[in-house]
């Protein structure tokens, strides 16, 4: 369970117990536990969710908004808005990438990415129609198969320099996420089956990123996570529509 927490502690600013020994591989044996963690956030985000429906859809998906940014401590927007400055500046060289990644000033192009990021999600909640439990499931899976494609990218594209992006991939478990996303298709089947298109991101976001850095850092994970929560988001609403 120490993989579990050190993950919980990483990607949210929820409450955990305290851990005195912190360890150097931490954060890699941590790896494997980040699709949980994302279904412990999906939780969140449904049970706001649902409360706000309670009064009308806006205030539901406001509530949703606001669980899953409170709950990461906007961990991932930072990543998103860090990562399109980067894209926008490095003209495909990673060594640029990286300057300007980790440059702590936040550019136009990231406050346009947070931006557009939250509308998209504000408007895609707002849009889910009834909350019943079917789509309050959907919604936890969406968080918990946005860490997955994260894990996967880790798996099969190597580290862009040093840093937690590194150290994460180093400690990425094939057979665990082979695990988790049997676990993942099997809720989704149960909730929304278009979820699955989750397995069709991981691959696209694996050859973007190869393609356009030839690796990827934290950041670039913290941009996929809520890039692929905007995509999975949209299958569900795009999925319910009466064709």
């Amino acid at each position: 369970m120490r993989g579990l927490v050190v993950a919980t502690q990483f990607l949210t600013r929820l409450p955990t117990p305290r851990l005195d020994d912190w360890r150097a591989d931490d954060l890699s044996r941590a790896a494997p536990w980040f699709p949980a963690v994302g279904l412990i956030i999906g939780a969140l985000v449904a049970a706001a969710v649902w409360a706000g429906s309670l009064i009308n859809p806006t205030i539901a998906a406001l509530a949703g908004v606001l669980a899953m940014t409170v709950a990461t401590g906007a961990l991932h927007l930072d990543g998103l808005a860090d990562t399109a400055d980067g894209l926008a500046a490095s003209h495909r060289d990673p060594k640029r990438f990286l300057e300007v990644a980790r440059d702590p000033a936040t550019g136009a192009f990231g406050v346009v990415a947070i931006v557009i990021a939250l509308l998209a999600k504000f408007a895609l909640l707002q849009s889910l129609g009834p909350v019943d439990l079917w789509t309050l499931g959907a919604v936890v899976c969406v968080f918990g198969w946005s860490r997955w494609i994260a894990a996967a990218i880790g798996a099969a594209v190597p580290p862009l320099g040093e840093g937690r992006g590194a150290v994460f991939i180093a400690g990425v478990s094939r057979p665990m996420l082979i695990a988790m996303a049997v676990i993942l298709a099997v809720a989704s089947l149960v909730t929304s089956p278009v979820l699955l298109t989750a397995i069709a991101i991981a691959p696209a976001a694996i050859a973007y990123w190869r393609a356009r850095l030839g690796g990827i850092n934290g950041d670039g994970f913290g941009a996929t996570i809520e890039t692929s929560e905007v995509l999975l988001l949209a299958a569900l609403v795009i999925g319910a529509q009466p064709w």
